[in-house]
């Protein structure tokens, strides 16, 4: 993905309510320690190509779909990082390492099931702030990206968007021109 692809057409905060978590692919990945960024593997260490580190701590992180709906449509979102956390309550990585040591006979490339913290959260009604960028709506997949999830009755929030913790785990684009937060109808 180039970076202009990744150039944010606009911020939104919608209510809706979660229909499925998508299983069948991996819910998390293996991101650097430090800004969360999908490391990749060298040849004896996973690197970090953002930090330009060669031999990273790996953490796992959220990396899940969820369906979700509303009185007029639905919709594909993506839970990235610590948007993960403030639905399930838990952590990827605690997760994952619970899930391997009770499953200590399979190896490290076994699909990790979507974890029932995940699947708990089907059919509650949330406040989700959505990114919605040009590689939104271009791609193969139109997802949404999930950059912070809130209870409906909180009340607007009155962070900077652009330095959310969701925003550490963006897939590209160093310089991301954000807007304020703008209000519209989920899907």
């Amino acid at each position: 993905m180039k970076q202009a692809d990744a150039k944010v057409v606009a911020w939104f905060e919608c209510i809706a309510t979660i229909g499925d978590v998508v299983h069948g692919s991996g819910w998390y990945y293996i991101g650097c320690g430090g800004c969360h960024t999908k490391a990749t593997k060298g040849p004896t260490t996973l690197m970090c190509k953002k930090c330009g580190k060669s031999d990273i701590v790996g953490v796992a992180q959220y990396l899940a779909k969820i369906s979700v709906y509303d009185n007029n449509d639905q919709a594909v979102f993506v839970l990235l990082g610590d948007s993960g956390h403030e639905l399930s309550g838990k952590k990827a990585s605690e997760l994952v390492e619970s899930y391997f040591e009770a499953n200590e006979d399979e190896g490290s490339d076994h699909l990790v099931p979507v974890p029932q913290a995940l699947i708990d959260t089907i059919g509650q009604t949330r406040k989700f702030i959505v990114k919605v960028s040009t590689h939104n709506l271009t791609g193969k997949t139109q997802t949404l990206t999930v950059t912070k999830v809130l209870t409906p009755e909180d009340p607007d929030i009155g962070v900077n968007l652009e330095e959310s913790d969701g925003e550490r785990v963006k897939r590209a684009a160093e310089n991301i021109e954000g807007e304020e937060p703008k209000r519209a109808k989920c899907g």
